[in-house]
């Protein structure tokens, strides 16, 4: 098993210290460095500044979302990345939400698998160099009856097939993601749970696909807390998991519930959506339950985190991101060593 870094989003409060955090975690050997967006900084920038600084650790978006480009501007950024970082590049995309996809794009959050489907053919399309043309139900290349024209794209990647990813939560869309990309970027993923709430319709897809999951790469996040007192430094996560699971979309549609509710926690996701929606933030994180909490994240000693890694190891994860957690960057430079270390101990370097 592999690891990688999540910066998460630029300008959440440690952007001093997310360079430093990224060259630390390519000289320890870490295989790649992710960075989001969602409707403050955007991925490219940062992984382009990101990529000028290090020397071998693959940059990552995750992710780029859909209603925020046009595909072929998609494929466009996607090729400079891999060019002037030396083939380092990976393309994570996602659809991202309603609220972000219609509140900030403008763009109908509608049909999101056949959107997705399109979006990457026509992305793959793009990368190829071949003349681009699409007809499709959601986009069309060149438009009908106008001066459009074919047109392939000028740059060339540094690599012929940039690997591209897409993040998913839902049964539907990990199965699109299994068929059509070359892997997954999961998010709240528990060990104990992986195979029925994602391995298993990544499979489904592959098998669509005629393929097998032999290449392909399951890379969830996970928060890394380095400390003695579990049961405190899972504290420290309640208000970004009541985030997620109470005030990431709407009552009808909100993803991270969703999965929530298929660990088995039904009833407390009901109740931490309940009070984030109405207003009490504090008491939708007290509503967390302390398992969920630590299934989905790293906490403890290098010794449990050892174990942690090796149980997702066995559900079949192939890279394992870290968001190293700390309130200084000597903390969060620490957490990055303790999960180098605790691979190791774990068995799991190759």
């Amino acid at each position: 098993m592999r690891l990688g870094i999540n910066l998460g989003y630029w300008g959440a409060g440690m952007d001093g210290d997310n360079l430093a955090v990224a060259q630390e975690a390519d000289r320890l050997g870490y295989d790649v460095c992710w960075a989001a967006e969602a409707y403050g900084s955007d991925a490219p920038t940062v992984l382009s500044w990101v990529a000028a600084q290090t020397e071998s650790i693959d940059v990552g978006s995750a992710i780029m979302q859909i209603p925020a480009r046009q595909p072929a501007m998609t494929a466009m950024t996607a090729a400079t990345l891999d060019s002037l970082s030396g083939g380092r590049f990976r393309l994570g995309l996602g659809v991202s939400g309603p609220q972000v996809s219609e509140g900030w794009y403008g763009v109908t959050f509608d049909k999101p698998l056949a959107r997705t489907r399109e979006y990457v053919e026509i992305v793959r399309r793009a990368m190829s160099r071949e003349r681009l043309t699409y007809d499709g139900e959601h986009w069309t290349l060149p438009l009908p009856d106008g001066p459009g024209k074919p047109i392939k794209l000028t740059v060339h990647p540094q690599r012929e097939h940039i690997p591209l990813y897409i993040a998913a939560i839902g049964p539907k869309n990990l199965e699109l993601t299994g068929e059509i990309a070359d892997g997954a970027l999961l998010i709240f993923p528990s060990a104990a749970h992986l195979e029925e709430t994602a391995v298993r319709y990544l499979r489904a897809g592959r098998e669509k696909a005629g393929l097998t999951m032999d290449g392909f790469d399951v890379c969830p996040t996970v928060p890394l807390a380095l400390g003695d007192d579990v049961a405190a430094l899972a504290d420290t996560f309640r208000p970004y998991t009541a985030l997620y699971v109470g005030g990431m979309g709407s009552r009808k549609q909100n993803f991270y519930n969703r999965l929530a509710q298929r660990m088995g926690y039904e009833k407390e996701a009901a109740e931490i959506q309940d009070k984030y929606l109405s207003g009490d933030k504090n008491g939708a994180a007290a509503a967390v339950p302390h398992q969920l909490i630590d299934d989905t994240t790293l906490l403890g000693s290098v010794e449990r985190i050892a174990d942690r890694m090796a149980a997702y190891a066995a559900a079949g994860v192939t890279t394992l991101t870290l968001a190293p957690a700390g309130f200084t960057l000597d903390e969060r430079i620490a957490a990055l060593r303790a999960g180098t270390e605790a691979l190791e101990r774990a068995g799991l370097v190759d």
